[in-house]
């Protein structure tokens, strides 16, 4: 962990135990205890601890990185009880706002000090002690969500056949270090909106910069969990967020990203737009097939990484055409035991015409395929998707003619590398420059400044990836939005732990992710 951060985890735990000292002062004094012990932080939590007579080891809970945050309040709830305090209200203040309860309580209702007999006394109600129990689940879970695990299910299939619809993963976030929350504030359990209606479900009062705790980069091949780097502003309506993001809506209108029609969309009270901070955006997973540094291409369909035939899964899948002798149909496919998936309105087996078919299937499945009768293998050929450019990423007709299939040279950008920022290349590092990194960009002239600065090149303060989809024509991916920035990493796909399509799907259960 990066001294820097480690110091603002500290200042933060800190700050919890000094800002309610003016009250801790005063109520130090009733309990018999000189009030400068109150302005010493941690000192003033052993303090209380040695006053209700709890374990002093919690202290040094403290000092465990976030853990802490939680450790605090758990400690004050402890001594407010020690003045007689035993109502929920109270423990609810005493623990999320304890810089105004504690000078509250102390100056305001002036109470007695009972000490820890007086607590052994008090006897708990029944419906306290669940909703304690609740409390510390709540916390627990909130704890392993957010450094170790988080559970995730797959909603479409642009991962097919390496992951399917409604597998259920869990996605672990030590792979390549836990993130600490931009938005620490938020409902638990639940992502960037409430379960009913369209309201946010956190709260922007408080915002934490990018940190990450015990960082590793992804390696090439890996399937990651990642916050949609387009999805920081959304259209708030069915049928749009990311089925239909606000940046690809806006370059259908005009074919470009005018501040003319985006003004327009803003100001149209029939698109609600709500803006997400970088961890409450959508999650997207797709296989990390180029990493910082790498250059990639697209040749007929073909993956070329630093030159050479990237990786391909072997649940990865892609449409054929083939043609037959005689008519076959799903039932033929599947006794070849070919898998056939209809999760988003397409069927991955299409006839077309008089014996041509259109199939979507993994390289396996291709050779069983053609072992099938009445299959002729030497028609068999890859689909190539033929689209007209401008269609994806970066939108710049001038210098890119590519296609969903026919793409790149691209070189993926790397911490710590400078490029020359040329016409040619503007539109490619753009949004990393002045978004994903936070700089003010103006051309002008036919000049670039950065930061009111002109500049002619570009130093990189982060690593970034490309994600693509196993089920190449049926992914919205990298060839669309471009690089994945570190600071949206969530986490490796780890294991399915259940699935469901109709019934369990038993072979699922437990599978690790490749």
């Amino acid at each position: 962990m990066p001294l820097n951060h480690l110091f603002i985890v500290y200042l933060i735990g800190t700050l919890i135990v000094f800002l309610p000292s003016f009250g801790f002062a005063k109520l130090f004094v009733k309990a018999g205890v000189p009030a400068w012990k109150a302005y010493v932080p941690f000192y003033n939590t052993w303090v209380m601890q040695e006053l209700t007579q709890r374990p002093k080891h919690w202290v040094f809970w403290q000092f465990i990185p976030v853990v802490g945050w939680f450790i605090s309040p758990g400690i004050f709830i402890e001594f407010v009880k020690a003045f007689g305090k035993f109502g929920l209200g109270h423990h609810t203040a005493a623990s999320l706002a304890a810089p105004v309860y504690f000078p509250y309580l102390a100056y305001k209702e002036d109470p007695k000090f009972i000490g820890p007999e007086g607590v052994r006394k008090h006897k708990k109600k029944g419906w306290r002690e669940w909703v304690d129990a609740a409390i510390f689940a709540v916390v627990a879970a909130t704890l392993i969500r957010t450094f170790v695990f988080e559970a995730y299910t797959i909603p479409t299939s642009s991962m097919e056949k390496t992951l399917l619809v409604r597998d259920f993963l869990f996605v672990s976030k030590l792979s390549y270090g836990p993130r600490i929350p931009n938005t620490p504030l938020s409902v638990p359990f639940v992502h960037n909106y409430l379960p009913v209606g369209t309201r946010k479900s956190y709260s922007e009062l408080i915002k934490i910069p990018y940190i990450r705790w015990f960082a590793s980069p992804v390696k090439r091949n890996d399937v990651v969990v990642f916050n949609f780097p387009e999805g920081d502003t959304v259209i708030n309506k069915t049928g749009f967020q990311s089925a239909q993001p606000y940046y690809n809506f806006i370059r259908q209108l005009d074919g470009t990203m005018s501040d003319r029609t985006r003004q327009q969309i803003l100001s149209d009270p029939d698109y609600p737009i709500a803006v997400h901070p970088v961890d409450k955006t959508d999650n997207y997973i797709k296989r990390c097939v180029a990493i910082a540094g790498d250059t990639l291409k697209i040749i007929n369909g073909i993956l070329y990484v630093n030159g050479s035939p990237a990786f391909v899964s072997p649940t990865s899948a892609t449409y054929y055409y083939f043609t037959t002798s005689k008519l076959i149909d799903e039932t033929d496919l599947k006794d070849a035991g070919i898998s056939l998936n209809q999760e988003d309105g397409s069927s991955d087996f299409q006839p077309q015409s008089a014996n041509v078919y259109r199939i979507n299937v993994t390289l396996p499945e291709l050779e069983k395929l053609k072992k099938i009768p009445g299959v002729i293998a030497n028609s068999i050929n890859a689909e190539i998707d033929s689209s007209a450019t401008g269609t994806v990423f970066p939108y710049d007709t001038t210098y890119f003619k590519w296609t969903v299939d026919n793409f790149g040279p691209l070189i993926v950008p790397a911490k710590g590398t400078t490029i020359q920022l040329t016409p040619q290349n503007i539109s490619i590092y753009k949004r990393s420059i002045s978004f994903y990194e936070h700089n003010k960009w103006e051309q002008k002239n036919g000049k670039v400044y950065i930061n009111d600065t002109e500049a002619t090149s570009y130093t990189f303060k982060m690593n970034y990836y490309w994600m693509m989809g196993d089920n190449r024509h049926k992914s919205q991916d990298s060839r669309y939005w471009g690089f994945v920035s570190e600071d949206r990493i969530v986490g490796k796909a780890w294991m399915i732990w259940f699935s469901w399509d109709g019934g369990p799907r038993w072979k699922r259960f437990f599978k690790f992710v490749k």
